[in-house]
């Protein structure tokens, strides 16, 4: 039987991963996956910054892996023998099988995808972070015509895909990224009126004046160090999407606070976003966003790393905020797009 290598902790980890945490193992594939599994090849595995914790054990109430255990994370895959008459050997599937090269998937979680539009757009544009950014835009805040719209992590998956709908829309949209190469990405690969970036002093001053006075609409992907200069400057009426809290998620000490008054002030609506709510959606949001794929009105920029022992390194250049686009790996050479 062959084997395949797959990347597993060195033992529970309290902390923020690093990649001193992981090793590489080898595993036998089985010849044939039980009832409700599907034994698949794995193609293109992808990071998100939620990892982070889930890796440690904080994320949502989902188990804490410990060391040798399939760690979590989607993929894109090659169905090798199915347990499950929906699925048969040759499908394309997204879903989770750990870090590895070949790997279990339950076939209750898996879904079968269309491999003539790429593998890897249903990791992204057509995947979580795409159906994050769809949720938010349109089903949270609802933007529309005339609407000034902000997003910080404006370079990474889910802001680049946010701000690409919001001009959809007939939204302004100015991001908010660190550098001046990503506010590059912002501007140039994914269409935004402007990028501010935020390591540059008086950046508030700035994101104030390339939004006319400030946003009707703010989408928040990293934490309290951005949220908090750009409620200052919200729009009467305004709102804010509370997505990702990516500073927060490794940090220690207590946990930031919200300006109450300032909330009041505005008259500002904060709504929260859990993806998960909107899984039941996906195929909505994949009807809606196929055909502005296909004419080129929405794009992602991929930070790809190749073969499945560079997944440790790929996974620390997310949390370390060092990756350019939808952070990816290629486990199987074969796979193209």
């Amino acid at each position: 039987m062959p084997k395949s290598r797959e990347v597993v902790l060195k033992h529970r980890i309290e902390t923020k991963p690093v990649p001193t945490h992981f090793e590489i193992v080898e595993r036998i594939v089985p010849d044939h996956p039980g009832d409700g599994k599907l034994l698949v090849r794995i193609l293109y595995l992808t990071f998100d910054p939620y990892l982070g914790q889930a890796i440690r054990g904080q994320h949502m109430g989902e188990p804490h892996p410990d060391a040798g255990e399939p760690l979590p994370g989607y993929c894109v895959a090659e169905v090798v023998a199915s347990g499950d008459s929906r699925f048969a050997k040759g499908d394309h599937v997204v879903g989770q099988a750990g870090w590895g090269e070949f790997g279990m998937m339950d076939a209750a979680g898996a879904r079968k995808v269309d491999p003539s539009l790429g593998l890897a757009v249903h990791l992204g544009l057509l995947g979580t972070p795409g159906l994050t950014a769809w949720a938010g835009v349109t089903q949270l805040a609802r933007v529309s015509q005339g609407d000034v719209f902000t997003i910080d992590a404006a370079a990474g998956a889910v802001g680049g895909t946010a701000g690409q709908l919001a001009k959809i829309l007939g939204a302004r949209a100015v991001g908010i990224a660190g550098g001046p190469e990503k506010c590059a990405q912002a501007r140039d690969v994914y269409g935004f009126d402007d990028c501010i970036d935020y390591r540059q002093p008086d950046w508030i001053k700035a994101l104030t004046a390339a939004t006319g006075g400030g946003p009707s609409v703010h989408f928040e992907n990293v934490g309290a160090s951005v949220l908090l200069p750009v409620l200052s400057s919200l729009r009467i009426y305004g709102r804010v999407v509370l997505c990702g809290l990516a500073e927060h998620y490794h940090a220690d000490g207590p946990r930031p606070t919200m300006p109450i008054g300032t909330i009041i002030g505005k008259r500002a609506h904060m709504l929260g976003l859990v993806v998960y709510d909107f899984f039941p959606r996906l195929a909505e949001w994949v009807a809606f966003a196929t055909p502005h794929i296909k004419a080129g009105r929405l794009v992602e920029l991929r930070d790809v790393s190749e073969g499945i022992d560079t997944a440790p390194q790929q996974f620390d250049r997310l949390l370390q905020g060092n990756n350019l686009g939808k952070t990816l790996v290629r486990v199987d050479p074969s796979a193209i797009n």
